[in-house]
């Protein structure tokens, strides 16, 4: 069973690695995706930025979405964390783990984790820049492309 929270506050990845694996011997890999909230370059630099997600229908999409990585790969555990609130640019947001008995379907569940979470869970994201202004971020073409590879063929 995964591993899933939404969250204000930070998360400590030692603990959460510590948490899967408990008691465990079978576990061979671990795939770890660690997000973090940029400042971006040019003229505006980002110097927050503030997440909102519907409670409820947040988590239940993330539970899909693990539950679709265990179905497609043998996985022996895997942790899904995303923050929502008000957070600075160098803090984490998301925490993807997937644990496996080799590093191949546990390197490529964590991948496949985090591109369905950044195009299937209901997240919004609020940019607040350096000169006051703010901006809702847009969904990314490259987000969707990223997501498209794991699309099962019929």
């Amino acid at each position: 069973m995964a591993t899933v929270r939404v969250q204000a506050g930070p998360f400590d990845v030692g603990a959460e690695t510590a948490a899967l694996t408990a008691g465990r011997t079978d576990i061979g890999g671990i795939g770890c995706f660690l997000g973090t909230v940029r400042a971006g370059s040019g003229e505006r630099r980002v110097a927050a930025m503030h997440l909102e997600h519907y409670p409820g229908m947040t988590e239940r999409a993330m539970q899909r979405i693990a539950a679709e990585a265990e179905r497609r790969w043998e996985l022996l555990g895997c942790t899904l964390i995303h923050r929502t609130g008000p957070l600075a640019p160098g803090e984490p947001i998301v925490l993807v783990l997937a644990a496996a008995a080799h590093r191949q379907p546990a390197l490529a569940a964590t991948e496949f984790l985090i591109d369905w979470l950044k195009t299937r869970a209901p997240f919004w994201k609020k940019e607040i820049f350096d000169d006051g202004t703010e901006a809702w971020v847009e969904a990314h073409d490259a987000d969707d492309t990223a997501a498209a590879r794991w699309r099962e063929r019929d």
